[in-house]
């Protein structure tokens, strides 16, 4: 995966319907400065590791039943 840009974000933003986003609220996605948020590739990337692991190997979960 490729890290996050400000231009890919300005794509998804043009290409999809979504509220207006400031530059600001760009940068702080790409760059994270007020360290209120995770930094959106930190969690591109965490989501890049749990896609990643063979949940076949992982033994269901015993409470959970079918109605």
């Amino acid at each position: 995966m490729k890290p996050l840009t400000r231009s890919t974000l300005e794509g998804i933003c043009s290409q999809m319907a979504s509220h207006d986003w400031s530059q600001a609220e760009l940068d702080e996605l790409v760059d994270p400065r007020l360290g209120i948020i995770t930094g959106f590739q930190d969690l591109l990337d965490e989501l890049e590791t749990l896609r990643k692991i063979d949940l076949g190997t992982t033994a269901p979960a015993l409470g959970v039943q079918k109605r």
